[in-house]
Parts: structure tokens; C-alpha cells; sequence
């Protein structure tokens, strides 16, 4: 039997830009390729050619670097959600690490901070905890984000009972 979980009041999940699509990876090994091929046949022609062997394995360093960034940014993640009672933030870092963050959802506030020079920080704070929330999100994500979550918090602080009862009386 499962234990049964707080409903989700308010949810946003946000992930890092792509890196690089397949399409593009693509066409990365294609030019890495080429641009290999013009170095290749020159030091061939003038009898260097155990330089062939290094040339090979730079493209595949440099591949090889980049399809890793690519797994990595396609695992991160950042969930925040609202159920009764408390704000949840979930991480995910792409490299295995998991990291969690919960708040009294009734005393947290949340703060944009945007400096002039840009990169806004969006902080929830509750009983003197702050945590950073839409790490990967742009100024104007960031401000939505904060809109929502306002209005998700304010919805939860004051409740509207919608009852007949009541109102006949």
C-alpha cells in the first residue's frame, strides 16, 4: 500500500538550455573531421606522418568532451513545488549528485534581486533559510517564475472556502 503524498499545489520544472542537438553534433564531427583531414594530408605529404596519430586523438578528445557536456546538461533539473505545508526544491546536477531543499511554505517569501549588469537571483527564504531557485532561467524566466510563485503562495496563505453553507447564513 502506497503512503498517500500531499497534493501539488504549484509545480515549475526548469532545465539548462541545450547544449547541442543531434543534428548539430553532427555536424561537429563532420567539420572536426574535416578540419582534421587538411593537417592530415599536409604532414602526410612532407613524411610526418606519425602525426596522423595525434591528429586523431585530439578529435577524439574534443568529441568525446563535448558528448559528455551534452549528457550532463540533458540530466540537470530543478523542481520546485508547492504542496500543503512546504516548498520543495529538487536538483538534479547531471553528474549523479542530488541535492533537496524544503521551506515552511506559510513563511517563505521569495526576492528577485537584478543588478544592473544582469543575472538575476531569485531567492526563497523562510525562518532565516535562503535557497536559489531558476538557476538556469533567464532575468525574464526568473520574473515569472516569481510571479507564479507569488501568486501559488499568496493562493495557499489565503485560502477561499467556497462552501453553500456558509453563505446562507
Amino acid at each position: 500500500m502506497s503512503v498517500p503524498r500531499d497534493p501539488i499545489l504549484f509545480e515549475a520544472v526548469s532545465t539548462p538550455p541545450a547544449a547541442l542537438s543531434a543534428r548539430g553534433m553532427r555536424w561537429l564531427c563532420g567539420l572536426a573531421a574535416v578540419a582534421a583531414a587538411v593537417p592530415a594530408v599536409v604532414f602526410t605529404l612532407l613524411g610526418a606522418w606519425p602525426v596522423l596519430g595525434f591528429l586523431g586523438v585530439e578529435v577524439a578528445l574534443v568529441l568525446g568532451l563535448v558528448a559528455l557536456h551534452r549528457r550532463q546538461s540533458r540530466a540537470k533539473v530543478e523542481r520546485v513545488m508547492l504542496t500543503h505545508g512546504k516548498l520543495v526544491i529538487y536538483r538534479n546536477d547531471g553528474r549523479g549528485g542530488r541535492d533537496s531543499a524544503e521551506l515552511d511554505a506559510y513563511w517563505t517569501r521569495l526576492s528577485l534581486d537584478e543588478p544592473a549588469a544582469g543575472g538575476a537571483v531569485l531567492l526563497a527564504s523562510a525562518r532565516g533559510r535562503s535557497v536559489e531557485i531558476g538557476r538556469f532561467l533567464a532575468p525574464a524566466e526568473k520574473r515569472d517564475l516569481a510571479d507564479a510563485l507569488n501568486a501559488a503562495l499568496r493562493s495557499y496563505r489565503n485560502p477561499v472556502f467556497d462552501n453553500d453553507v456558509l453563505k446562507r447564513s
